[in-house]
């Protein structure tokens, strides 16, 4: 029987004979979605582990400016995953996505050991952890590499529910050993989890990518124009539905990660929440968002499409910022969890979207190109909740609460009216983020008989073998603007 594949889907006729015959199934059994979900689950199981511990570490070394060095340090780390994404996406498309899920995992859980050695070492390493922080892209790559058009945006949501379910149970595990025995018993589970995540890809991950869909062998180079970020961000300006979703993931991005690096800091310090409460709340929110991203999710992408999806997690963005920056009561907070939830939909859509629309040999460049603008979003997002928490007064330690020592009484008369100044400020950029997403086209190149044609002309060149094709002079996205 004759193989076949397709330019935006990803079709293998029988699958696992033709991964055999290509040398991807190196692991044991075939590659599948269920390898994606276990390394999600156990990376952010172990981190979620310390949620708590965390909160107290870092109040106890920066007891001032708690919120504004917790987000330097954050934006440190998203800038050098900004810097590092593209090229890891690249690479990862020539020498598979094994050998980057192993880094990436290792990498990214480091520093986790050092927060009972030391706490400083630790901050640094996080820090610096940011170069292989992109343990989605490489996840979301090899779950394009193995499931059609239609299965896709499914399967992105299940990794990205699974991210959700880690969160249910292991912050509450965590504040319960962190009470009943010690904060290193934590610190030293946690690490024994991220260690059998490494150990379960090493021994346990098939390869997903075929080395026949590989554009070129391992001896190639890859030119610095692919592994550039900033090349990249020339190929957003030149490409009008680049450039759309990558301003989406932006303006949408920027205060989520805000938000993430900050908001249980803010629970605990701001709104009086114990470490149980905050346990219990990351849960409800786990929970919800399991739903969310798989039933939910896959209701809308099969009825509605893509455009509507990323649409739908967008308006409950807003009103959950709209929530958290000017709600003062408790209920209110525990409303916006829940709505929260339902706006998780908004990145397995965006990346479902950029997986149809970029070449079967492109499938990491396409999500390290997203996982870049995160990157940026991971280190400005934090540094810009943390300067705005700054100079409207919201330095906390655990101690002595809320400080405002240095700020007027404009300034608190002000956050009476906007407890959360951040997070309101975050609802006006996700509202820019729907504008923007109204232009996206629902199928980009349905109409392009031209980009068809080129499509059919990249597929015929890879199925015969042939190695005259550049990969860097073709795009990542096919839509009618790049013809």
């Amino acid at each position: 029987m004759a193989k076949k594949r397709t330019v935006g889907k990803i079709t293998w006729a029988p699958r696992k004979h033709h991964l055999k015959e290509n040398g991807a199934n190196s692991g044991f059994g075939s590659p599948s979605v269920y390898h994606a979900l276990i390394i999600i689950f156990l990376e952010f199981f172990a981190w979620g582990l310390l949620t708590s511990p965390i909160i107290m570490v870092l109040n106890q070394t920066f007891p001032n400016h708690t919120f504004l060095l917790n987000g330097l340090i954050q934006g440190v780390k998203g800038m050098l995953s900004f810097l590092s994404a593209p090229l890891i996406g690249a690479l990862s498309d020539v020498w598979g996505r094994k050998i980057f899920l192993l880094l990436t995992v290792t990498f990214t859980c480091l520093p986790i050991p050092l927060i009972s050695i030391s706490p400083m070492w630790y901050f640094t390493m996080l820090s610096l952890s940011g170069l292989f922080s992109v343990t989605f892209s490489v996840v979301f790559a090899y779950v394009a590499d193995i499931t059609s058009d239609e299965e896709r945006g499914q399967a992105y949501g299940l990794v990205s529910a699974t991210f959700a379910a880690s969160l249910v149970t292991s912050p509450a595990l965590g504040a319960y050993l962190e009470n009943a025995y010690s904060d290193n018993l934590v610190v030293w589970l946690a690490t024994a989890v991220a260690v059998l995540d490494v150990l379960f890809i090493l021994l346990f991950v098939p390869e997903s990518l075929p080395e026949k869909i590989r554009p070129v062998s391992y001896g190639s180079q890859i030119s610095w124009e692919q592994a550039d970020p900033f090349g990249a961000l020339k190929r957003i300006g030149a490409d009008k539905l680049i450039l759309l979703l990558c301003c989406t993931v932006f303006l949408s991005y920027l205060p989520e990660a805000g938000e993430y690096s900050s908001f249980f800091v803010y629970l605990r310090l701001v709104m009086n929440f114990s470490a149980e409460e905050v346990a219990s709340y990351i849960a409800l929110v786990g929970v919800l968002s399991v739903i969310a991203q798989t039933l939910i999710l896959t209701f809308l992408m099969r009825y509605l499409g893509h455009k509507a999806s990323i649409m739908f997690g967008l308006v409950f963005e807003i009103s959950q910022l709209i929530c958290y920056g000017f709600g003062s009561q408790t209920w209110i907070i525990w409303m916006a969890g829940c709505i929260a939830a339902m706006s998780s939909v908004t990145y397995p859509a965006i990346s479902a979207f950029a997986s149809e629309h970029a070449a079967p040999d492109q499938q990491g460049a396409a999500q390290g190109l997203i996982t870049g603008i995160r990157g940026l979003c991971n280190g400005l997002g934090p540094a810009v909740f943390g300067c705005i928490f700054y100079l409207f007064g919201v330095d906390l330690n655990e101690e002595n609460g809320t400080k405002s020592a240095n700020t007027s009484h404009v300034h608190d008369a002000f956050r009476e009216m906007v407890p959360g100044p951040p997070f309101a400020f975050g609802a006006i950029l996700v509202i820019m983020a729907f504008l923007v997403a109204i232009f996206i086209p629902e199928d980009p190149h349905s109409s392009s008989i031209a980009g068809r044609k080129k499509s059919a002309k990249l597929n015929e060149s890879f199925n015969n073998g042939s190695g005259d094709v550049k990969i860097e002079a073709e795009p990542l996205l096919l839509n009618d603007n790049n013809l």
